[in-house]
């Protein structure tokens, strides 16, 4: 079932993570005018900090997910071929609106991380979240890299045809795959779209961990949305021409790849918390570090190094979601925080465009890397003390709830 599960989220996984790059060769193919596809990046941004919370929700309480989450991929995957098929081509208007749908169903790519623990066993849970965050990592490679590939062989216009093409293998096997529905069944209330939103904020905010672990990685993330066009500025600067920011983009996600794929060896719920701050400290340092790099291969080291660090921090958060949320929370918890780091890294994006210039690529990369030391002295702070961690009667594993209350 793991496999199936893997298999599915990946492939959706490789479209969202591609759709971006091959929007923007799309849309100077077919005007000669990228600028354009940032405002549909925001359109297909900006939905998904309401509606992520939302299908959070929803699976965590319907007696048939397998059906919530197969309707979701397919308004995710017609949307995404409506997309490709009208940006540059149509109105900008008819396209935003497009790209909206786009952002209200693609929450469900990372709600389906939410449903491992209803068919993987407690004792295969670490190894369960280890590869789910090599599915990410994975995709994050694949998905710009094949609308690379698409482009320079048969045109950038082109481009959405393999974005689609893995939405839609993903859309067929996700039928294969049974999900259970949750073991929890909260009383069923209509609930507007606020209060669910905000019923995922409390769980975040009153819990200690997770209040730790969303500000800190919401201010690692702020940073890190500057770290593309730091990339860029930084092969410029090295004599590598602005084209190796992407050779150093997929550096950093082979070794966010690599580093999930080991810590899924070794990681364990009572050992998430010391994950965090050392990957934070770790991809803080090696961000830093690029600023004294002399050579092209040299900063591709140092981007490995930057993704071995930040692989295990991304199944720890992984793991910490799973350990503290109430189980009738957990979809509702993971697409909460997810939406929150990705606006936090659109705004970090957005400061990028202003200061980039005042900056620099040193500038940039010491500033991420700031970011980084922020979040890590952040959860130390939050997270006080340290919660003990114990096996729970059915195997998994929770803090202790004798914690304080907020403070």
């Amino acid at each position: 079932m793991l496999r199936l599960h893997l298999t599915a989220a990946t492939l959706l996984r490789v479209s969202a993570e591609g759709a971006a790059t091959a929007l923007v060769l799309t849309v100077q193919a077919r005007t000669g005018d990228a600028a354009s596809a940032g405002f549909v990046q925001t359109a297909m941004t900006l939905p998904y900090v309401l509606s992520g919370p939302v299908i959070g929700h929803a699976l965590d309480r319907t007696d048939r997910p397998r059906r919530l989450v197969v309707a979701l991929a397919c308004g995710y995957a017609v949307a995404t071929a409506l997309l490709m098929m009208t940006a540059g081509r149509s109105p900008l208007v008819l396209v935003l609106m497009v790209a909206a749908v786009v952002g209200c169903v693609e929450p469900v790519v990372a709600a389906l991380t939410s449903v491992l623990p209803r068919f993987v066993p407690a004792e295969r849970l670490s190894r369960a979240y280890g590869l789910e965050a090599s599915s990410y990592n994975s995709a994050a490679i694949a998905g710009p890299g094949l609308a690379a590939m698409v482009a320079a062989f048969a045109g950038g216009g082109h481009t959405g045809i393999v974005i689609v093409a893995a939405a839609m293998l993903g859309l067929l096997v996700l039928p294969l795959l049974r999900i259970p529905p949750p073991r929890a069944r909260p009383e069923r209330t209509r609930t507007g779209v606020v209060r669910v939103v905000a019923g995922g904020l409390s769980v975040l905010g009153s819990n200690r961990v997770l209040r730790a672990l969303t500000v800190s990685t919401m201010f690692a993330w702020f940073g890190y949305g500057g770290f593309a066009v730091a990339a860029v500025l930084l092969g410029q600067d090295i004599g590598a021409g602005s084209a190796a920011g992407g050779q150093l983009l997929a550096c950093f996600a082979l070794g966010s790849l690599v580093g999930a794929l080991v810590s899924s060896r070794w990681l364990t719920p009572g050992r998430s918390e010391r994950a965090v701050v050392a990957g934070l400290l770790g991809f803080g340092t090696a961000v830093a570090a690029l600023a004294l790099v002399p050579s092209l291969p040299w900063a591709w080291v140092v981007c490995v190094g930057a993704g071995l660090a930040e692989g295990p921090l991304f199944t720890a958060t992984l793991m910490l979601r799973q350990r503290e949320s109430p189980p009738d929370r957990l979809g509702q918890v993971n697409t909460t925080g997810g939406s929150l780091k990705i606006g936090a890294s659109a705004g970090g994006a957005a400061l990028t465009g202003v200061f980039a210039g005042k900056l620099g690529a040193d500038g940039l990369t010491l500033s991420i890397a700031a970011f980084q030391f922020a979040g890590a002295a952040l959860w130390l702070w939050l997270r006080g003390g340290h919660p003990s961690v114990v096996s729970s009667p059915s195997g998994r594993w929770r803090a202790s709830r004798t914690r304080p209350g907020p403070g």
